[in-house]
């Protein structure tokens, strides 16, 4: 009866200890998942910021169209609309409702571009050489694109990047101690155990080894649950909003469950580790302490 009862306790422990690593793990992998789909839809925020090239006069289609092809092959530059003349004008009589050319007498529209950048290229400092480059191109007349807004953007953007960024950190330290009080409390409920092996002339690294088992273990079960909780709350986001597919993307809910499974598996077993040195390095009065 007694060992039945010390094998039941054992479960339990390994059950609960199971269990709180879970949650544990599944708050961390929120908080990196929210991260990596910020950083996606910085991304996709910068680039869809629009810088509006005009051209002179003297701009035809052709060499319109081989400035074009020059600018395309720049390594800041993510993708580029040609405006003709004619398609200028027919947009403005489109959204005045009058053609600005029959009472102008011509057509007052120049040629220009709509030109996105890569994300990386779309902050103050970087829009001022590439408006100083675009100027130094006989066709360009001018560069036009909103500064404060996208100075507000960045700033905005850098805040929540930070506040991720301290929220990580702080989460990955409240595991870290969650996880090692959790480790810690099973292997004081065994500290004779681990007394009695080491009086008998066990190795250090005998006695640690059913220990690091049952770490490994524990760690991979709790990863697998965390990871299986994880992906179901988002295949539900997707199946309920299926827009959020463009930020929240495959290859990042698989990049953060393998980073959950990876974290469950050393927290554990480096906890694991420290606990069990520490208690075979007590004495044995401390053991009563």
């Amino acid at each position: 009866m007694p060992k039945k009862r010390k094998l039941i306790s054992l479960q339990w422990q390994n059950l609960t200890s199971t269990i709180s690593t879970t949650f544990v793990l599944i708050l961390l992998g929120l908080v990196i998942l929210c991260g990596l789909t910020a950083h996606r839809l910085s991304v996709s925020v910068r680039q869809s910021l629009t810088i509006t090239v005009i051209l002179s006069d003297e701009a035809n289609d052709t060499t319109a169209q081989a400035l074009k092809k020059k600018l395309e092959a720049r390594v800041w530059v993510k993708d580029i609309q040609y405006i003709s003349r004619e398609q200028a004008l027919k947009e403005q009589t489109e959204a005045l409702g009058n053609d600005p050319s029959e009472f102008l007498g011509c057509n007052p529209f120049t040629p220009s571009y709509e030109m996105h950048l890569q994300a990386a290229y779309a902050c103050t400092d970087s829009l001022l050489w590439v408006s100083k480059e675009l100027r130094s191109h006989k066709l360009v007349s001018d560069v036009m694109y909103q500064k404060d807004l996208i100075e507000r953007l960045n700033q905005n953007l850098l805040k929540i990047t930070y506040f991720l960024l301290g929220l990580a950190v702080l989460l990955l330290i409240v595991t870290l101690v969650l996880i090692n009080n959790t480790v810690r409390l099973s292997v004081f409920s065994r500290r004779f155990l681990i007394h009695t092996m080491r009086l008998v002339g066990a190795k250090w690294s005998f006695i640690r080894r059913p220990f690091m088992r049952r770490a490994l273990w524990i760690g991979l079960c709790s990863g697998l649950l965390a990871c299986a909780v994880l992906y179901g709350s988002v295949h539900a986001m997707w199946a309920y909003d299926a827009t959020t597919k463009a930020y929240v993307t495959l290859p990042y809910v698989l990049i953060t469950l393998g980073i959950v499974v990876v974290c469950g598996l050393l927290l554990t077993i480096v906890c694991t580790l420290v606990s069990v040195n520490h208690f075979l390095g007590m004495k044995e009065s401390e053991l009563y302490q």
